[in-house]
């Protein structure tokens, strides 16, 4: 039964992106018409772990609609004409851009009924965002009919009234009276009084305490309206988009500003290690004790790097004394939204770090750079390793390793657990990438953590994984240890780079390692669910402590044979 479920889901998964991608090229749909039903009908089929209840006519998904909410402009429940644009001006004019809680995306307000989003990112952001205004759309017809009743006037219940009341403003409310309407609400949504009271806490803000109220109503509203054909809903993609996606326009720009700066420091020629992962890590290993004049001790201290992670002072403090010491940064401003460091491990003093066991002494240099999303990986990987032109000469680059840290979905763990993938495969075909990962399990032998070892899944997208299809990878002879979203393109672009183009040399080698941010397959511990927290701290350093370990390592083997 569950194999018979994961072939439908799989089916379900590959035509809605068939159907998001002949939506895309076709240049509109609407959301209630007869394509935009078809997308609801199949992310209903695929029921993914993420929104919860969303198949529940009587009952809305809070924890999903705060994941999707933060990853949306606010306002956009308000709005019933969505664009899809590229990086087309608008910050020229007088719009304010609206960045989401939890995405790096400008969009804008364009007027009462327009929400415009920036896609930069390929195609994976565009399935994202349609993923995810899907949901949107199913729990704002579902509250419009909670709320109304389904006769040719729509009659508003009392309920939504005193909801409408709430919104609007012009009567202020006494505590009790606000629980009053807080219980009409929960009786709307389906809801136990207490979970909406946890809701509209987590939901409210210092300045706009009553936001779910106004979640809801505008939800309602909107779908009224297009029920009613007052105004239908209807989603864009500019033309300017549909001619740069797939054409690397951004990640060709990033990868030539990032070998520029390198040309610049005399850094080209060096030998160099390629790292994505996050922006604190790398730096605060090779830089925080001094910065913060602690002495090294024979243990990693972890605590620090909490301390650090939760203190802002701190932060400036080592993003100031790297910089003195020579890191590079480069503040991303060609529309990837993928900052850079770049570190020169000829002026590091290794004795104070982690790292002074290793006796290093090469003039390596590491390219740090913030996390891919998805189809982005294969872009802005393959563009980077290209050879680089300057003044007429070509210039190849000498990647020695390249290493990816990132966060995944544990499907053996928990939370803070570590992945190290043998092999990732795309999810919906046979597509696999076998590689000979330079970290091994043994690496990660920790008390307090558990690590993982064996195949993992590069999904199309996190939020549209369900229980069946996941325990199919787990149970079956996949073998899969858990799912991410840009692996398989990493490694797609590297084995393209150093085997079949030769753009690098084929003899370098590869470090990929996760830790869990969710395992979607345990309740309460999705990505609806919230994010790790400090809990994320351990796992994302040791990572790091072993990737810079592998790579030092290297640099001293290589000075050793040359003596």
């Amino acid at each position: 039964m569950t194999n018979s479920r994961a072939r439908e889901t799989t089916e379900a998964i590959e035509r809605l992106y068939i159907s998001m991608r002949h939506l895309f090229y076709r240049g509109f749909f609407k959301p209630s018409g007869v394509s935009g039903e078809s997308i609801r009908s199949l992310l209903k089929t695929i029921n993914p772990e993420i929104y919860g209840t969303m198949s529940i006519p009587s009952k809305l998904e809070l924890d999903g609609l705060m994941y999707v909410l933060d990853r949306l402009p606010e306002g956009i429940e308000e709005c019933a004409f969505i664009h899809l644009t590229s990086d087309e001006g608008f910050d020229k004019g007088s719009f304010e851009p609206i960045v989401p809680k939890k995405r790096r995306r400008n969009c804008y307000r364009i007027d009462e009924h327009q929400m415009n989003i920036e896609v930069l990112l390929g195609r994976s952001e565009i399935y994202d965002i349609l993923t995810h205004l899907t949901f949107l759309f199913i729990e704002a017809d579902k509250i419009r009919n909670l709320a109304f009743i389904q006769d040719e006037n729509w009659k508003p219940t009392r309920a939504f009234k005193i909801i409408e009341e709430v919104v609007k403003g012009e009567k202020k409310f006494s505590r009790k009276e606000k629980e009053v309407a807080l219980i009409h609400l929960s009786s709307l949504i389906g809801r136990t009084f207490d979970e909406t009271l946890n809701a509209y806490n987590t939901f409210g803000e210092d300045d706009n305490p009553d936001r779910l109220f106004k979640i809801i109503y505008h939800l309602a509203k909107v779908s009224l309206e297009d029920a009613k054909q007052i105004r239908e809903r209807e989603i864009y993609f500019s033309a300017i988009l549909k001619e740069r996606v797939g054409h690397h326009y951004f990640g060709e720009k990033w990868a030539h500003k990032v070998k520029e700066v390198l040309f610049e420091n005399n850094l080209h020629m060096r030998p160099l290690h390629i790292i994505s992962a996050n922006m604190h890590s790398v730096k605060n290993m090779l830089y925080a004790n001094d910065a913060l004049k602690k002495k090294q001790s024979k243990e990693v201290d972890y605590k620090l790097y909490e301390e650090i992670s939760n203190k802002k002072d701190l932060r400036d403090k080592v993003l100031k004394y790297s910089l003195e010491q020579g890191l590079i940064y480069i503040d991303d401003n060609t529309g990837s939204n993928i900052d850079v460091q770049i570190i020169d491990l000829s002026k590091i003093d290794f004795k104070n770090t982690p790292f002074s066991h290793t006796k290093f002494s090469g003039d390596d240099v590491v390219l740090v750079f913030d996390y891919a999303f998805g189809e982005q990986a294969y872009e802005i990987m393959d563009e980077l390793l290209r050879p680089f032109e300057h003044k007429g000469e070509v210039y190849m680059m000498k990647v020695k390793s390249v290493s990816i840290m990132g966060k995944a979905g544990i499907l053996a763990g928990g939370k803070g657990d570590i992945m190290i993938p043998t092999a990732h495969i795309f999810e919906g075909t046979a597509d696999n990438y076998p590689f000979e990962n330079a970290l091994k399990l043994d690496d990660f032998q920790d008390d307090e953590l558990r690590a993982f070892e064996g195949p993992m899944i590069t999904v199309l997208g996190t939020s549209l994984q369900n229980r069946d299809i996941l325990s199919y990878f787990m149970n079956t002879s996949w073998k899969a240890i858990g799912l991410e979203m840009e692996g398989a393109h990493y490694q797609k672009a590297i084995q393209v780079a150093s085997k079949i183009r030769h753009h690098i040399a084929p003899d370098l080698f590869v470090s990929y390692a996760y830790y869990a941010s969710d395992n979607p397959l345990e309740t309460g511990a999705t990505l609806s669910s919230g994010g790790l927290g400090l809990t994320g701290v351990k796992p994302t350093y040791l990572i790091t402590l072993r990737i810079l370990e592998k790579i030092l390592q290297s640099g001293k083997k290589e000075v050793s044979d040359k003596k």
